[in-house]
């Protein structure tokens, strides 16, 4: 099942539940992915892209929610927290630390890196693989740590 049809569905569910909230921010996944299609001339988005679009609208609800916390928005805080459970049930399941350290480990090895100055090859090398399911600064401190030893 595509990700829209998935987002049609749960829309439809969340109308009958009336959900407003969910529904909301359901809604607005399924504008940005269809967006993106347009700007992309698509008539449908690849599993590759649709995972770009939910990475940037759920980095952009994370970075909303920063704010919101230094400028003490207890409302706005809680709803934007809301916002990014709903988003992270569409995206995939994200690695776990161990499991990162292993793809680090490994693509360090086939890249055959040794200092610090080979960061940027295995950074290049490493991220399509973990793309949706690691944070990036997580990536690249394990990746530091690794080659540093």
């Amino acid at each position: 099942m595509s990700l829209l049809n998935r987002l049609n569905d749960d829309m439809k569910q969340a109308m009958k539940n009336k959900e407003k909230d969910k529904l909301s921010v359901l809604r607005m996944l399924k504008a940005a992915l269809q967006n993106e299609a347009i700007k992309l001339g698509k008539s449908e988005l690849s599993e590759d892209e649709e995972l770009t679009v939910l990475s940037r609208e759920l980095k952009q609800r994370k970075d909303s929610l920063q704010e919101f916390e230094n400028a003490g928005r207890a409302d706005l805080v809680e709803k934007t927290k809301a916002e990014i459970e709903i988003v992270q049930l569409y995206m995939p399941k994200p690695l776990t630390e161990e499991e990162l350290l292993e793809i680090v480990k490994q693509t360090i090895a086939e890249v055959g890196a040794s200092s610090k100055a080979d960061m940027g090859k295995v950074m290049g090398a490493i991220m399509p693989k973990v793309k949706g399911k690691a944070d990036g600064s997580l990536v690249n401190r394990l990746v530091q740590q690794q080659l540093s030893q």
